[in-house]
């Protein structure tokens, strides 16, 4: 199957499950964290979509493998912040186990996207 929009790619379907989880998590952080660690971790979680659909939509191989780079460092940050979280004892480690598989899982796709990208350049 062809795919014909950056939201048709497992990396935008995955990226998009982390990103309503790390919103529905960053919600149980106390409130003095929303200009630092909530605004973060939303913020990285979107860049990695927005990464990601930025790279499905340029021309050059070389500038897809640069956006889909930059997504994976997003992608961990966000594990990071998480993790963070968790230190803080904002969240539970177990409540957090679906997002980082999930960031394991989309860092996995970048990885492959950016081989593949690299390989042509």
């Amino acid at each position: 199957m062809h795919v014909i929009a950056f939201e048709e790619t497992p990396v935008w379907q995955k990226g998009m499950q982390l990103l309503k989880i790390v919103y529905s998590v960053s919600r149980q952080f106390p409130e003095f964290e929303i200009y630092a660690l909530t605004s973060q971790i939303r913020r990285a979680s979107i860049s990695i979509l927005a990464n990601a659909a930025e790279g499905y939509g340029r021309f050059t191989d070389n500038d897809k493998a640069s956006k889909y780079i930059i997504a994976r460092g997003e992608c961990t940050e966000v594990h990071a912040l998480l993790l963070m979280a968790v230190g803080l004892n904002y969240v539970q480690h177990k409540d957090l186990q679906k997002a980082i598989h999930l960031c394991n899982e989309v860092g996995r796709m970048l990885s492959g996207l950016i081989r593949h990208y690299k390989k042509k350049i």
